[in-house]
């Protein structure tokens, strides 16, 4: 698999970008002379372990980047939920996806291949050289807990995805080597694996946050919590002792005390709140080393109010499910929540009804602009992996199922992200396991929307969010209302890309229902 393979003049190249190039306090600044680095004296120094796992955390950027015209990557796990369309027809890829009929030659999966073999190929060179470099054991041991972080969230992608995938954990450096064209390994190793690098990087004496954007362990606990919550459902279906875990390990983090909610949604999307507050981990951007390029994308289809020159619309909600919110839930609120339908002419004139949602979620107030101020046109947002609602809505959900009721904590964890919604919770006492569950699933789609969860909640617990009637049904069946595209068998899993089906034998078949 072509994408696996690191060649030593590549990583010293990209590392040394890193270490000159980037004045980036939210991943690692580095002031070392490079001037005397080749690739036979790399990874001798405790820079050099520095700038290798920037490296990781650079390549977890994937998820921005382009993939054809009028399109990023993120896109690709909104358009298959059934809440997102796109006000562009120009990118048959996505919309492909949109209409539910794509298959291994579709270029954002192919990206998402790509990107996560990439992440998983840099953790696994850190992991491989690192442990041979003379430097403090304390910071050694965190770089390597940040790898084993970042390769356990590949990872966690690519399973959800595509189910078997192959599994590697050391690098590979030529053709020759004996695992070239690899496998697929089965969907529960590829957990097992998961675990054991989330298990031993809780043990690897990283701080519970980090405000610079690395991980922590804060972001270890609550990403082993959603693994846990996963293999609680489908496909592995390990139940109850899956969901105990999974709420065991989100009460660590709640009860911690590290993060909390924002009072205001626009806290979400603040540059002055990156990293910290809710935010426990996101995607680093920077404008001067790596901007952020979703911004257009998420605007209005050229309706002129924003400092940028193109505006897409190729990611938008659809009305259904903006409809679809309980009267009164602050999240609709026009530029205050998570949608705008109205903003400012250019980006800093006079206020235009825009006659649709858009979202705001992810909305650069200071690159797109504000009334009576100009846009920038350079964005440093970063782009949300982890918030800590989800960790509430995923011990509200994993407590209730495990013991078959909800409990106090879990009844407060729900009622937290009502409170802030502006919404009434019905009493503890009122709920069953039942009624508690669809609660929790209901917001987890209006308060996790657009930040690439929503699709893998349909996965795990094969169920489609039913907007007409505020209720879910099976998955397999379930016809979306904006376009009527149905959900089918074969879309639990993507297709693998056809590209690597070609240059490895070794990953046939191809996932049911897709041509190969």
């Amino acid at each position: 698999m072509k994408y696996s393979i690191i060649k030593y003049k590549a990583v010293l190249f990209y590392c040394l970008v890193l270490l000159v190039g980037s004045g980036c306090n939210k991943f690692l600044e580095e002031n070392s002379d490079p001037s005397n680095l080749s690739p036979d004296n790399y990874y001798t120094l405790p820079e050099h372990a520095d700038a290798a796992i920037a490296a990781g955390y650079a390549r977890t950027r994937f998820i921005g980047d382009g993939a054809g015209i009028f399109v990023q990557n993120f896109s690709m796990l909104e358009a298959v939920t059934g809440t997102a369309r796109t006000e562009t027809a120009q990118n048959s890829d996505l919309n492909n996806l949109i209409g539910m009929v794509y298959n291994g030659d579709n270029l954002l999966i192919n990206n998402w291949w790509n990107g996560l073999y990439n992440v998983i190929a840099q953790a696994n060179l850190v992991l491989d050289k690192v442990p041979a470099i003379d430097m403090d054991d304390a910071r050694k041991n965190k770089v390597l807990g940040e790898a084993r972080f970042l390769r356990a969230w590949a990872y966690f992608y690519a399973v959800r995805l595509w189910g078997d995938v192959p599994l590697l954990t050391r690098p590979i450096f030529s053709s020759s080597d004996s695992t070239f064209s690899p496998p697929r390994k089965a969907t529960q190793a590829v957990y097992d694996q998961i675990v054991a690098d989330l298990t031993a990087a809780e043990a690897s004496g990283l701080p519970w946050s980090d405000a610079t954007g690395k991980a922590s362990l804060g972001a270890i606990k609550s990403l082993l919590a959603e693994v846990y919550l996963t293999m609680a459902g489908q496909p592995l279906n390990k139940g109850v002792p899956y969901y105990t875990l999974a709420a065991t390990k989100a009460n660590e983090v709640i009860t911690n005390g590290a993060f909390s909610l924002f009072t205001n949604y626009g806290d979400l999307h603040s540059l002055s709140q990156e990293n910290k507050g809710e935010h426990i981990f996101e995607i680093q951007y920077l404008a001067s080393v790596a901007g952020n390029p979703i911004q257009p994308v998420l605007l209005p289809n050229f309706k002129g109010v924003s400092a940028y020159g193109t505006e897409v619309g190729s990611t938008v909600p659809t009305p259904a499910f903006y409809a679809s919110y309980e009267a009164g839930d602050r999240r609709t609120i026009d530029r205050q929540g998570f949608y705008y339908t109205s903003y400012y002419t250019e980006g800093n004139g006079p206020l235009k009804n825009l006659g649709a949602p858009y979202i705001f979620k992810h909305f650069d107030v200071i690159a797109n602009g504000t009334l009576g101020v100009a846009g920038t046109t350079q964005s440093d947002l970063n782009w949300p992996q982890i918030r800590f609602a989800q960790v509430l809505l995923t011990y509200a959900e994993a407590q209730n199922e495990s013991a078959a009721a909800p409990n106090t904590d879990a009844w407060n964890a729900l009622k937290k992200i009502r409170d802030r919604a502006g919404l009434a919770t019905p009493a503890l006492g009122t709920f069953t396991t039942a009624s508690f569950r669809q609660a929790v699933w209901r917001e987890r789609w209006h308060e996790l929307c657009y930040e690439g969860i929503t699709w893998f909640d349909m996965v795990r617990l094969r169920k489609a969010y039913k907007e007409s009637n505020n209720t879910f049904e099976d998955f397999v069946g379930h016809t979306f209302a904006d376009n009527n595209a149905k959900l089918e068998q074969k879309h639990l899993l993507f297709p693998l890309p056809t590209s690597e089906l070609r240059n490895n034998p070794n990953l046939k078949p191809q996932n049911p229902g897709y041509p190969e």
